[in-house]
């Protein structure tokens, strides 16, 4: 059975979280992922990141485990672009690709001659998505950074976390994989659509402070409406009423409340035995006391037993769940949102499922990470390269 992207091409020169995220968007779409990887070991600044004092993972070992979902369905060819003919054998590829993606500083793949202009002169339908903090204009565009960095600047960072409190860092969910990532594959997905009607590629510029700040669309336009800052911890999606709130349980377990529709609230009353409180939903004079009488309660039962509870009442209610616990949740199982995959001697690996589910034509997890150069002879034999022309390469760096 086909999948959605059958017969796209990509090239994958990216390493660190938005850019695989794309691509394993990519890739279980159907598409052909070819991660582009240096061979040798790392050098340089790469070297300390991958730990030349041993302290962490070194070179490839977790890009090329199996457990590794950000490589998975992908295909790996080690070339040294820095090289002249590692070089040459790139810009073949790329004469048959139909996107890459890549995440270098802004001006960099322009000094190593594969930048979008001169491909895109030997392959007009071409698509070529790189993926940066800032972007490839603005005075920020040279400027380091990490995903706090960039939901700092989008403002997003301002709203996450209680009232008089410092800010809650999110994790790096939100730059790295849906501003930069997630963006990225929109981007891609959108120039392939705009290809069949004009018959051109084009580049995409993806900043993952953009992405970001796209995220705060409706939160924006309220402000712009209004003028009002919203203010952590007070608002009615962050915590600001008790009726959308998380409440500690009696087994020291979250349960997650969301009942802002005011039959909702009632409902959520009338199971708590607080019918008093359905009239005085919108008087902020009660919140202090709503709050503390739904926190009290919710200590007296364990956090399952009020999901029990609630769930049969038309309440709008959650566990909130721990990594080891999401894997067994039933909701999770039935979604098949976690997978286990088949590597080399039967072994199983779990991985997080696909999201997108298609009625026609499905996408799907075909292969675990691949090892470094693991497909170089596949690849460069289809572009005609002999068996002595990449023994003398190999011999010479420029491939792995």
């Amino acid at each position: 059975m086909p999948a959605p992207l059958d017969g796209i091409k990509v090239l994958d020169l990216t390493k660190l979280a938005p850019g695989p995220f794309c691509t394993m968007i990519l890739a279980d779409l159907g598409a052909e992922v070819i991660r582009i990887e240096e061979p040798g070991p790392p050098t340089g600044r790469r070297a300390q990141q991958a730990g030349a004092a041993g302290t962490r993972p070194a070179g490839n070992s977790f890009n090329s485990s199996p457990y590794n979902a950000l490589a998975r369905n992908k295909k790996s060819i080690g070339i040294n672009l820095k090289s002249g003919m590692g070089k040459e054998i790139y810009t073949r590829l790329a004469q048959r690709a139909d996107v890459i993606v890549e995440e270098y500083r802004p001006g960099v793949a322009k000094r190593l001659g594969i930048d979008y202009e001169k491909l895109a002169s030997r392959n007009p339908r071409l698509i070529y998505c790189a993926i940066t903090g800032f972007g490839q204009t603005g005075p920020y565009r040279d400027l380091v950074g990490h995903d706090i960095n960039y939901i700092a600047t989008a403002g997003v960072l301002s709203m996450f976390g209680r009232p008089g409190q410092p800010p809650t860092i999110p994790h790096n969910v939100v730059a790295d994989y849906a501003g930069g990532g997630m963006h990225g594959a929109i981007g891609v997905l959108a120039a392939l659509v705009a290809r069949n009607q004009t018959g051109r590629g084009q580049y995409i510029d993806i900043s993952m402070m953009d992405g970001s700040l796209a995220l705060l669309a409706q939160a924006f336009s309220t402000f712009f409406a209004n003028g009002k800052l919203p203010r952590r911890g007070e608002t009615i999606n962050d915590g600001g009423i008790p009726n959308y709130n998380v409440y500690l349980t009696k087994d020291d377990k979250y349960i997650t409340i969301a009942a802002i529709e005011p039959w909702f609230f009632a409902n959520l009353c009338r199971a708590l035995g607080r019918e008093d409180f359905i009239p005085h939903e919108y008087d902020s004079s009660k919140r202090a006391e709503i709050a503390r009488v739904f926190t009290e309660t919710f200590k007296t039962k364990t956090r399952d037993e009020w999901f029990e509870i609630l769930s049969k009442s038309d309440i709008c209610v959650g566990r909130m769940l721990t990594l080891d616990e999401v894997p067994n949740d039933p909701q999770v199982l039935a979604r098949n949102m976690i997978v286990e995959v088949e590597g080399d001697g039967g072994r199983k690996f779990k991985q997080v499922g696909i999201s997108a589910k298609f009625s026609d034509t499905p996408a799907s997890i075909r292969s675990l990470a691949p090892k470094l150069g693991q497909h170089t002879d596949e690849i460069l034999g289809e572009l005609g390269y002999s068996k002595e022309d990449l023994d003398r390469w190999r011999e010479s760096g420029a491939i792995k």
